[in-house]
């Protein structure tokens, strides 16, 4: 069944809907880091409000239906290199009820298609999901089969995706 996927710009009033989304993201992927709780019980994203500030950001929903499913957070200039060409794929999250439908396949086409140029997808080396989810849409988007490197930020090991849109 098709469904129709659609990524919009988020806008600074939907910053506390993008802010909820990134509290369920953190609980994911608390499984593969170390992540602490506030005594607020969130674990915030202090960087959220740069998505609004900084040209170089861009906040992005993700609805399926109409339907919230998840978000892309892209921001330009490498995380691995500091190359500023480089478009990253800071965070990127598909809600649980709406995985295996190739939804974030579509979001991830539709952004890299927004955004033309190198294009990196950084991917912590113990989520082994989201590495070969990664490497099956970065596939299937350049038609080639592609395979990350491996680099090491702040003492973190990542697999790096590097290819162009």
């Amino acid at each position: 069944m098709k469904m129709d996927v659609e990524v919009v710009r988020a806008t600074p009033e939907q910053e506390t809907v993008l802010a909820n989304l990134l509290e369920l993201y953190a609980h994911d992927f608390s499984e593969f880091m170390e992540t602490e709780i506030g005594a607020d019980g969130r674990y915030g994203y202090p960087q959220l409000s740069l998505y609004w500030a900084e040209p170089e950001r861009h906040p992005f929903l993700i609805k399926v239906e109409g339907k919230l499913a998840g978000f892309v957070l892209v921001q330009q200039g490498s995380q691995i290199t500091g190359d500023e060409g480089v478009w990253d794929v800071a965070e990127f999250f598909i809600l649980r009820g709406y995985r295996r439908h190739k939804i974030g396949i579509n979001a991830g086409r539709q952004v890299w298609e927004m955004f033309r140029g190198r294009w990196e997808v950084r991917v912590m080396l113990t989520n082994r999901a989201a590495k070969e989810f990664w490497q099956y849409a970065i596939g299937e988007f350049t038609g080639t089969a592609i395979q990350p490197t491996l680099a090491e930020i702040n003492g973190k090991r990542w697999h790096v995706f590097s290819f162009q849109s």
